[in-house]
């Protein structure tokens, strides 16, 4: 008997393709993915634990599930990823309903503990071995049509005194060079075009340089655009610069967190590197990738984080002018070592910083992306908008999202589109018939 599985996602994007490995796995002993939650034999909450407000989320969700436990006695609930490695046993303490939690080393297993549960209700809590080997074989359920996400390692070896991720996802291991170009033509083979390799820092690749595993990727028929995720400052190579310039695929965006503006407070988030080096980076990245998009993230209200810190950060704002920039407000983390720093910032002044940094990077994107208008840009056609069924949506190589309306495209066609209008996070545009 067909069996149901819905399945919720929280957190970045290595979190959606372990969701979607665990999905392949359960696939195989009979599970096929539903939207509807009452219609599932098994709730699979997928964790983050960056923030605490990813965990508020969860805690939210999973308490609006224990009704529908008590209607349906054989649903199976389980809990995996980040928040699961973190709070282990306690997730069931505090939500008895729960009926398994798995660590993120071993989401592998997810489809022997879901048959054990099958045969016999017993709560189950296993967050060992956090950093074992990574599972060879890969079964992703891949969702979306067009893009996907290629994990080529996982873990951090970085330990930032404000991040819990080493703490939950443990060392850096990373795939060989053989498995990871497997999956990418697998991908290929069921239609996916904009390739997304992954890693916390894939610039610390260890299977040969991260610079000729993106050569190698970029050699196989079939991709269209090839991406990564994320960079470290610290570690990006000019052999990358290189291959990123002379790449037919490898699409001109980088990712290149900073965190912070001010070289007090980069030394105490153990970031390694300074803002001269950073801004070196940038120039030198900039001369030999001239139409690169340059996006970045940051935090506010780091403990001790001074006016004149901050200060500092909206000068190194004004002077990088980064295309786009995801920004945070500082969240205590138990366990990572800036938890304990002394000077904890106020949230209302850690509220005002972020508002007063976001209009300055909002009008820099503005800007950016009004200097586009008239300018003709290749497009690759994702769909339909979710708005409005006559305008489709789309990607340019350096990640900007076009909105155009729709005539005969397909998802997956490469088009033309003159861009027309310019929004703070989209462009506005019309296709160029050939």
């Amino acid at each position: 008997m067909e069996k149901k599985l819905k399945l919720l996602t929280y957190g970045c994007q290595m979190n959606v393709a372990d969701s979607e490995r665990m999905a392949g796995l359960l696939k195989k002993i009979g599970y096929t993915l539903t939207d509807d939650v009452q219609n599932a034999d098994l709730i699979l909450i997928n964790t983050c634990c960056v923030r605490s407000t990813a965990e508020e989320k969860v805690f939210g969700q999973i308490g609006r599930f224990k009704s529908l436990k008590r209607e349906k006695p054989n649903l199976i609930l389980g809990v995996t990823g980040c928040m699961a490695q973190k709070e282990g046993e306690n997730l069931i303490k505090r939500a008895p309903h729960v009926d398994f939690v798995l660590g993120t080393g071993q989401s592998g297993e997810i489809a022997r503990v879901v048959q054990n549960l099958e045969f016999e209700r017993k709560k189950f809590v296993d967050t060992s071995n956090v950093n074992g080997e990574i599972p060879h074989e890969a079964f992703p359920l891949r969702g979306g049509k067009i893009s996907t996400f290629v994990p080529i390692m996982y873990g951090c070896d970085n330990f930032c005194t404000y991040c819990i991720v080493p703490h939950v996802r443990g060392r850096e291991r990373s795939r060989p060079t053989e498995e990871i170009l497997a999956e990418v033509e697998q991908s290929v083979a069921e239609g996916f075009k904009d390739i997304t390799l992954l890693g916390q820092n894939v610039n610390s690749y260890a299977c040969g340089t991260f610079a000729e595993l993106l050569r190698e990727v970029d050699k196989i028929s079939g991709v269209e655009r090839l991406r990564f995720m994320t960079s470290h400052p610290k570690d990006l190579s000019d052999e990358l610069i290189a291959a990123i310039s002379g790449g037919k695929h490898i699409c001109e965006h980088i990712h290149l967190p900073v965190q912070h503006g001010s070289d007090k407070i980069l030394q105490k988030m153990n970031r390694g590197y300074t803002v001269e080096k950073y801004l070196g980076l940038v120039k030198k990245i900039r001369a030999e990738i001239p139409n690169l998009s340059l996006t970045t993230d940051l935090i506010v209200g780091f403990p001790g984080e001074s006016d004149e810190d901050f200060a500092e950060t909206l000068d190194f704002l004004r002077e990088v002018k980064f295309d786009a920039a995801f920004t945070f407000i500082y969240s205590k983390r138990s366990g990572t070592p800036a938890a304990t720093f002394k000077n904890q910032i106020e949230d209302e002044i850690k509220h005002e910083r972020l508002n007063k940094l976001m209009k300055i990077q909002n009008a820099i994107s503005l800007e950016k992306n009004s200097a586009m208008i008239g300018s003709v840009v290749e497009v690759l056609v994702e769909g339909a908008s979710k708005t409005d069924e006559k305008i489709f949506t789309g990607r340019t190589r350096s990640n900007k999202l076009i909105l155009f309306e729709h005539g005969g495209e397909n998802a997956g066609d490469l088009v033309d589109v003159k861009i027309s209008q310019a929004q703070t996070w989209l462009l506005k545009g019309k296709i160029l018939t050939k």
